[in-house]
């Protein structure tokens, strides 16, 4: 590797063998956050965990996105220790069945993942199992065979090529916002509610356990390009009305500046583009993108 002059070495800051630390600044997140516009991330290195004793997925069927969501709301509340939990909306789960060849009823779904011992586990699920019978849950089913699991797993990763399928020819919109958990369930049911009510088709995912969920809007020419903006800038703003942010994963990008301005003000911009200015001062680094920098 060959430095740019004027380059700040980093990398001995952004990686720690111990555990915690609370010495200087969060260079490690500001950095990784930062989607290429304060630095250049050359070489990673990945932390591995060991594999759960025993892993159990279940695949609970709700009549409602609310029965399904506050189900989630539950399980945290109860101290359940959910290694990953997924909602897929009815239309996910009908775009799921037909690309991944499966046959759940298509009704909203979570996709819940148990690790542990095997004693563990076994009290997790009926856990999970009396909570989610008590919010109406019409199909309980659960998966320990790895060949079953990885092929659940895998459906749920090809949600978005199961999405577009659809909508033959169409392309997918992204967007994405979290909120807090306590809040999830009324903004995913207003969303739900905003999206049956356009001309819009658009599924729904999320990884509810910590209130971040996700919308492929569907379209197939420039007018509802136009509508699909319209309802991700809806979407954003109704997580940030109740305390939530424009978006979960994302990221900013050029499509949610104006978004970002909403959700920290005048102050926290102005501090994102003094440290913007003070390791980039050239603006060369992915330029036009988080935030506007007068050249």
């Amino acid at each position: 590797e060959r430095p740019l002059k004027d380059t700040i070495h980093v990398s001995k800051l952004l990686f720690f063998l111990f555990r915690k630390t609370s010495a200087g600044y969060n260079l490690t997140n500001l950095f990784v956050g930062s989607e290429g516009t304060l630095g250049i991330i050359t070489e990673a290195t990945l932390r591995l965990y060991g594999i759960p004793e025993s892993t159990t997925v279940l695949v609970c069927s709700f009549p409602t996105i609310d029965s399904a969501v506050t189900s989630t709301v539950e399980m945290l509340q109860a101290g359940v220790p959910v290694a990953r939990v997924e909602f897929l909306d009815d239309l996910s789960l009908e775009a799921a069945n037909k690309y991944s060849h499966l046959s759940y009823p298509v009704l909203p779904t979570l996709f819940i993942e148990l690790t542990g011992s095997p004693q563990s586990v076994e009290e997790q699920t009926e856990i999970v199992g009396s909570i989610v019978k008590d919010n109406g849950c019409s199909e309980f089913t659960w998966e320990e065979e790895p060949e079953r699991r990885s092929k659940l797993w895998k459906a749920r990763h090809d949600w978005w090529y199961a999405g577009l399928a659809l909508k033959p020819g169409a392309k997918g919109y992204a967007t994405d916002v979290c909120v807090p958990i306590s809040k999830l369930p009324q903004v995913l049911l207003e969303t739900k509610e905003e999206l049956m009510s356009s001309p819009i088709l658009a599924p729904i995912i999320g990884h509810v356990g910590d209130g971040n969920f996700h919308s492929m809007l569907l379209v197939s020419n420039d007018e509802e390009l136009s509508i699909a903006k319209q309802l991700a800038i809806n979407m954003a703003r109704r997580a940030l009305k109740v305390g939530g942010t424009c978006t979960g994963e994302h990221g900013i990008g050029r499509g949610k500046m104006t978004l970002l301005e909403e959700e920290y003000g005048p102050t926290g911009i102005q501090v994102m583009k003094n440290i913007k200015q003070s390791l980039d001062p050239n603006g060369i680094m992915n330029p036009g993108k988080i935030i506007h920098i007068q050249s």
